[in-house]
């Protein structure tokens, strides 16, 4: 029953996911609540499942890579819970919810379920996933490509070097708009990808699917996107720190896709 209680948990934690990417577009914390009070049952219910597990094998559940991701989702949600009890502040959220979901997802692949049911629906399931990473890339592109064209301007205007032909580069509020939109719906399009990527693995590999390369770095590259996101909304990043931040993520989504060429034969 313990990994009943888990991926009940994960469940629940989705919620808090949800509330982090709609606060990304919109700053809006009328969904924190729900959120909260979805984060902290699903808590409860990941602890139900560890102590349950721990009473079947007779130690601390540590024995693998599932039950160490599931334990350290638990504490970090356990200790965010605490400080937002004692600070309130809320922002935090938009990093750990995700985190706490990902790391709890891991840990509720740790046995495996029926396969799919028809070549169909698991061909389906995989062009939902490309999709949406294939946005979640083309969006941020456009932000990269905006970047760079905000160094050049901003190294234009420290310089006095001001742009005279007859189409000058557009000015900096308006590139750092196109960089912040881009990379708000490239976060929320890869996102969906990775969540709907590991289902699939899971589903598709069983518990094969954590030692696969190209999974683990796609959880990289998606972590340094949370990373970027979280600096942006808690700490106000904008401008060039932004901007070689695009870049930097752009070049991590590049060598991911790049260990993603076989994909293509799976669909076969």
């Amino acid at each position: 029953m313990s990994i009943l209680w888990l991926r009940t948990a994960a469940a629940l934690y989705s919620c808090g996911l949800l509330y982090a990417l709609v606060y990304v577009f919109r700053k809006s914390t009328r969904l924190f609540t729900p959120a909260l009070i979805a984060f902290g049952a699903g808590t409860l219910f990941q602890f139900v499942s560890i102590i349950e597990l721990w009473g079947e094998s007779g130690h601390l559940p540590l024995n693998n890579f599932y039950e160490t991701s599931s334990l350290c989702a638990f504490l970090t949600a356990v200790l965010y819970l605490l400080a937002y009890s004692y600070y309130r502040v809320a922002i935090l959220s938009v990093c750990l919810f995700p985190l706490v979901f990902f790391m709890t997802l891991i840990g509720a692949t740790e046995f495996p379920i029926a396969g799919w049911t028809s070549p169909q629906i698991r061909n389906i399931w995989l062009l939902i996933h490309i999709s949406t990473v294939l946005i979640g890339y083309a969006a941020l592109i456009l932000a990269a490509v905006a970047s760079l064209y905000y160094l050049q301007q901003e190294r234009q205007l420290k310089g006095k070097k001001l742009a005279l032909s007859s189409n000058p580069l557009p000015p900096l509020a308006t590139l750092d708009r196109v960089i912040t939109q881009s990379m708000n719906i490239g976060f929320v399009f890869i996102t969906i990808g990775t969540a709907t990527g590991v289902i699939w693995a899971f589903v598709d590999s069983g518990t094969r699917w954590i030692s696969d390369p190209k999974i683990a770095f796609f959880l990289f590259t998606w972590v340094v996107y949370l990373i970027m996101i979280f600096l942006r909304v808690s700490a106000g990043w904008r401008g060039r720190r932004m901007a070689w931040l695009a870049v930097g993520v752009l070049g991590c989504s590049i060598i991911t896709w790049a260990t993603h060429v076989g994909l293509r034969t799976w669909l076969r």
